[in-house]
């Protein structure tokens, strides 16, 4: 009777395994013991973003609007370039979207959509709306999250550049398909929520140097 009994229970512990995404922590204890201490990583760290050794086939998705204020913040201008070799290492990059929203006299930001869509980017938009108070802005959340979802089945990790807590559900139902998610912002303009569902969090200030535009090069 006892060895049907650890048979029993190895073959759970087994089953647990198969099931288990490639990308979460082996934390079945040995034998009984329940009482092991699990580390937590701290996610301010800059290497948190690389913390696995390959990172398998990548998806960045930017929101265009909460980087730009980011960048702004921060006193840089982003270099688009080095910003997608930046978040790509470590992987494969599969697909780049980049989410922005368009006014439509504007011929220096068509440009700049122009550029990107010829440098590695998906560009996604929507029409600004400009509201009674005299602000513009287009949503692009929901666009953001059905992309999510939908390349989930295609990739291993998942790369957030925004701030957005509209976005936490999403990056929750994406981690429970088993996929890495990684979000990329600045602490001050970052959702807690958004910070708590992702594996891993970059606070883009301590990759500013890495990402940041050093010379006049135009986008146009």
């Amino acid at each position: 009777m006892t060895n049907i009994t650890n048979f029993n229970k190895k073959n759970n512990q087994n089953q647990a395994l198969r099931h288990q995404s490639p990308y979460q922590e082996q934390n079945l204890s040995q034998g009984d013991n329940q009482d092991t201490d699990i580390q937590i990583p701290d996610f301010s760290e800059e290497s948190a973003i690389y913390n696995i050794s390959n990172r398998g086939r990548i998806v960045v998705l930017i929101d265009g609007s909460n980087l730009f204020y980011a960048a702004l913040q921060l006193g840089i201008e982003i270099d688009y370039s080095k910003l997608l070799s930046h978040l790509a290492k470590g992987g494969k990059l599969l697909r780049a979207f980049f989410y922005s929203g368009v006014d439509r006299t504007n011929d220096k930001q068509q440009g700049f959509l122009l550029w990107m869509r010829r440098n590695g980017y998906r560009v996604v938009t929507k029409d600004v709306v400009q509201f009674p108070d005299g602000s513009k802005k287009a949503n692009l959340e929901v666009e953001i999250a059905v992309d999510m979802l939908t390349l989930a089945s295609y990739c291993d990790t998942v790369v957030l550049v925004s701030g957005d807590g509209d976005l936490a559900y999403a990056v929750n139902a994406v981690s429970y398909k088993g996929v890495r998610v990684e979000i990329v912002s600045l602490h001050s303009m970052t959702s807690e929520s958004l910070i708590n569902y992702a594996d891993c969090f970059i606070d883009l200030d301590s990759i500013k140097e890495e990402i940041q535009k050093v010379s006049n090069t135009s986008y146009m």
